[in-house]
């Protein structure tokens, strides 16, 4: 099995959080942070090269905690980033920034997956995620055939795959992101945003984001 070793190391990662497990997420912490104070944490490099889409000079900058098994994080990804790309990331109004948040193994498999199929570059990235997005239900039903698939996709041997899932230096820095976000960050579902340092939980459409972002690109 590709994810037998996997399966047991990222249940003791998810388990350090000591968290209470919910439909898309985990009961998160209460505390207030300013928006200004927030933006400072969310700005800081984490374990992981962040993978972001747009201009580093843009006057909003969008970060998401996501997991790949999170179905809230598959509509978010399919009906509005689309629109968020095409309208405001292309456009150099936002920079988005995507941070792995997985929920489970098959998660944090999936996680590791798409960066290895990257190799650093983000397009790639966001590319290999929607992928995995698009074929959630395969993911969490048929983990290993899915993996493989979406690897050979971009050029990964079955061999390949296994050796990037298995990398203990790679879920060594995933845990060390996850229990930043959580510990500092104070995530505890999937989806979160920060927008310009204000922290939004859930899903949204298309229009309750833009409602958001609009006010900003006045000042």
């Amino acid at each position: 099995m590709l994810l037998s070793r996997r399966a047991l190391l990222v249940a003791l990662v998810l388990t350090t959080l000591t968290l209470a497990s919910t439909a898309c997420g985990f009961a998160a912490p209460t505390a207030i942070v300013s928006d200004e104070g927030m933006a400072a944490l969310v700005a800081k490099p984490v374990a992981l090269p962040d993978m972001a889409l747009g201009s580093d000079t843009a006057p909003i900058t969008i970060v998401e905690y996501s997991s790949l098994t999170c179905p809230h994080c598959t509509a978010f990804a399919q009906n509005v980033f689309p629109m968020l790309q095409s309208r405001y990331i292309d456009t150099g109004k936002v920079r988005f920034v995507s941070r792995d948040f997985p929920l489970d193994f098959k998660a944090a498999a999936a996680s590791m997956l798409a960066r290895c199929a990257a190799n650093g570059d983000a397009s790639k990235f966001f590319e290999a995620t929607m992928m995995l997005f698009k074929q959630q239900q395969d993911l969490v039903e048929h983990t290993t055939d899915t993996l493989a698939a979406i690897g050979a996709k971009f050029g990964m041997t079955v061999s390949e795959v296994e050796k990037c899932v298995k990398s203990d230096d790679m879920l060594d820095k995933l845990q060390a992101a996850q229990t930043f976000a959580h510990n500092q960050l104070k995530v505890g579902a999937t989806p979160t945003f920060f927008i310009n340092g204000a922290k939004v939980e859930g899903s949204m459409s298309f229009e309750e984001l833009e409602a958001k972002l609009l006010p900003l690109l006045k000042h």
